[in-house]
This record gives structure tokens, C-alpha cells and sequence, in this order.
């Protein structure tokens, strides 16, 4: 049987000794947030889905926060709370089929103008702009995209009011001679 030779090595051993990495979860939230915020957005394509997740995989870890013996493998562990998280509202999604004799079909949108069509004109008016000088296509912008006033548009180009008028008013002229444009008319 042998002896220990140093006692003070023997109860240097024990956990009591061992110091935390992070004293708090407050701490821990603070210092590793944006590393586990990078992580939930891996995981959901939206933005705010993936703070909620976050959020969500935080309160888990919370609530487990004194049963967790090893505090360097924190990150580990939120990490699997946001993968069980996630991988519980995507199973709990809920899909609404009903079979029927017959097949719904969306109700037309009022003025019938199809999606695809509105798009296209969409992108039609945009090439058109763009081929506008740059100084009439900012009026244009601002004016009807921003819904600035014409004062406004003039404060913000820091011209006059007139030289807003004049210019929108060929700026129009030159999008109703556009080809593009006269297709769709």
C-alpha cells in the first residue's frame, strides 16, 4: 500500500477546486451570445425565427444551469438545445390537407393582374428608370418611390421646387416614350 506524497496534490483533485469559466449564466449569455446567435441563424432563414430559437435553447439552459457539471462545455450543450429545438418545430409544423372531388383554386385578385405579370412590369419600370440621367432618375425615386413631396424632394437635392417640377415632368415623358413601358400599356 502506498502513501500519497503530497496530500495537497490529492485535494486539489476534487471539483470544489476547480474554477468556473463563467461565475453566472448572466456572464455566459454576455460573452458567447453573438458566437450562439451565429449559430441559430444557421439553422433557421429568418432573422427573428433565429432569436427566438435562441432565446428558446437559452431558457433550456437556464433551467439546467446548476445539473450542468462541466461549464467549459457550455457552448456544446446550448448548441444541442437550438438543433433539439429546432428539430422539434420543424416536426411540429403543421401541414392542413383535406381530400376533395375537387381542386380549390385561389380567388382571382382584384384588377386580375397575375403575380408574374405584375413582376415583370415591376422590372420593366426599373430598367426603364435606370436609363433615366442620374439626376432626374433621384427625383423620380424620391418622389414617387419615397413619397416625398415635391418640397421635400427639393430639401433633400437641395434644389428649387421648380427644378423638381421641370425635371419629374420630363423625367415622365421619357418613361411614356420607353418601349419597354409602351408594351404594357
Amino acid at each position: 500500500m502506498t502513501t500519497p506524497v503530497c496530500t495537497s496534490a490529492s485535494t486539489a483533485a476534487t471539483p470544489a477546486a476547480q474554477t468556473l469559466p463563467y461565475p453566472s449564466f448572466a456572464s455566459y449569455v454576455r460573452a458567447r451570445q453573438p458566437v450562439l446567435l451565429r449559430a441559430a441563424r444557421s439553422l433557421t432563414a429568418n432573422p427573428s425565427d433565429a432569436e427566438d430559437l435562441l432565446q428558446t435553447a437559452l431558457t433550456k439552459t437556464y433551467v439546467a444551469w446548476e445539473r450542468i457539471e462541466d461549464h467549459r462545455a457550455l457552448d456544446g450543450y446550448v448548441r444541442r438545445a437550438l438543433l433539439n429545438t429546432r428539430t422539434s418545430q420543424w416536426r411540429k409544423r403543421r401541414v392542413d390537407e383535406f381530400v376533395c372531388e375537387e381542386l380549390p383554386e385561389p380567388e382571382p385578385v382584384p384588377g386580375g393582374d397575375d403575380p408574374a405579370e405584375q413582376q415583370a412590369l415591376h422590372d420593366a419600370m426599373w430598367r426603364a428608370i435606370m436609363k433615366l440621367p442620374a439626376r432626374q432618375r433621384a427625383m423620380v425615386v424620391l418622389r414617387y418611390y419615397e413619397d416625398l413631396s415635391e418640397v421635400q424632394t427639393a430639401e433633400v437635392l437641395g434644389v428649387s421646387v421648380g427644378t423638381v417640377k421641370s425635371a419629374v415632368s420630363r423625367a415622365l415623358g421619357k418613361l411614356r416614350e420607353d418601349p419597354e413601358l409602351g408594351l404594357v400599356r
